[in-house]
């Protein structure tokens, strides 16, 4: 269950992984993204982005393990006001639909909210809340693709790639 849950999450960062072209890229520079899982009263947590063209690119692209071949079925509609992605996926060899709304401006502030469904989530469904802004330049000490969470722990996204990709090569520690 806890992983069909953890696999969801990545629905809903993934859900904008449909194309990149389909998608503006956000600003480069530091961003803080507060994400909210179901009613208002959980605990939002908060992670900080310092990305790049490139990077954003490819966390548009490539999200967790949400890629094309696993998220087949895309569709991307964008209006004046808003972006919606409508996402279907196999998770652990089970079906997951993701609708996303992505409101505001990639180059200051945008909300997103993502409704997942899957019937192994608890009712069936789960909603998250993604508000994300845009802070400034990234620090002197970061570099793009590095995330900083909320407990201060930071990692680089493009090196665990990488890692993740060398047979053999543990993670670095926390």
């Amino acid at each position: 269950m806890r992983f069909v849950a953890a696999s969801l999450i990545w629905v809903v960062i993934g859900a904008m992984s449909a194309q990149a072209t389909e998608l503006p890229s956000r600003k480069a520079g530091l961003w803080q993204v507060k994400t909210t899982i179901g009613d208002n009263t959980a605990a939002a947590r908060s992670i900080q982005q310092c990305i790049d063209a490139s990077t954003d690119q490819m966390l548009q692209s490539n999200a967790g393990p949400f890629s094309a071949a696993a998220c087949p079925q895309r569709n991307v509609q964008t209006s004046a006001d808003a972006t919606t992605i409508d996402s279907t996926c196999m998770i652990g060899g089970k079906p997951a639909t993701a609708h996303a709304v992505v409101t505001g401006s990639f180059e200051a502030a945008y909300t997103m909210t993502v409704t997942s469904q899957s019937k192994e989530l608890p009712g069936g469904k789960m909603v998250m809340t993604m508000e994300a802004k845009w802070l400034g330049p990234c620090a002197a000490d970061q570099k793009p693709g590095d995330l900083v969470m909320g407990n201060g722990m930071k990692v680089n996204i493009l090196q665990m790639q990488k890692l993740a990709t060398q047979p053999g090569t543990p993670l670095p520690p926390n």
